[in-house]
């Protein structure tokens, strides 16, 4: 049964990147749960060197929760290309660089894709709620869609502007943050988050 954290709490979001932080922010704050970002504590990015996103998910919610003495949920999230044998994947943040342009990491995705008709991608997130004494959850949540070129919208972030999720006609870039949230990965990861540890 999976460990609960009850409201009142206090809880570490194991993230640097701002995007994340936003969303998680946004499904966590109706809970009562009150959360600071391992940024503000000062707490140092772990190196990620799992070869998989629950592995990493796991690295950062404990690396957060072992240094913080708090709960820490952590998120491992990626953009999968079909054409590209699922990359870039877990290497999502590297292909933008140290400085982070995913206009590059898009460019350089459809020039890999080169002339190719599988336009199939996917989003995965798993997400990792740590506790200082090592006890972890993790859960993986997916959303299936295309590629699209050239990217549309300025709303989301990351590869957001070149992924239609399946059933939709605009990018994540496009969309509403309610509507994405919606139906993110993140969101059905975080859905079983929710039904598991909290309440």
């Amino acid at each position: 049964m999976a460990r609960k954290l009850a409201p009142g709490s206090r809880l570490i979001i194991a993230s640097h990147n701002k995007g994340k932080l936003r969303e998680i922010e946004a499904l966590v704050s109706p809970l009562g749960i009150e959360i600071v970002s391992a940024g503000a504590l000062g707490l140092p990015e772990p190196d990620e060197d799992a070869p998989d996103f629950a592995g990493n998910a796991r690295i950062k919610a404990l690396a957060a929760a072992t240094a913080g003495g708090l709960p820490a949920l952590s998120d491992d999230s990626g953009f999968c290309v079909a054409a590209l044998d699922g990359a870039p994947g877990v290497l999502s943040a590297r292909w933008a660089g140290p400085t982070k342009d995913f206009t590059a990491a898009m460019s350089l995705v459809n020039e890999r894709m080169a002339d190719a008709t599988d336009r199939r991608a996917w989003f995965v997130a798993a997400l990792c709620l740590a506790w200082p004494d090592g006890h972890t959850e993790t859960f993986l949540g997916r959303v299936d869609g295309t590629v699209v070129w050239p990217p549309r919208g300025e709303r989301g972030f990351g590869y957001d502007p070149m992924f239609v999720p399946a059933g939709a006609s605009t990018t994540f870039g496009e969309m509403d943050p309610d509507a994405k949230h919606a139906i993110s990965h993140r969101a059905r990861a975080f859905a079983q988050v929710l039904a598991a540890c909290f309440g």
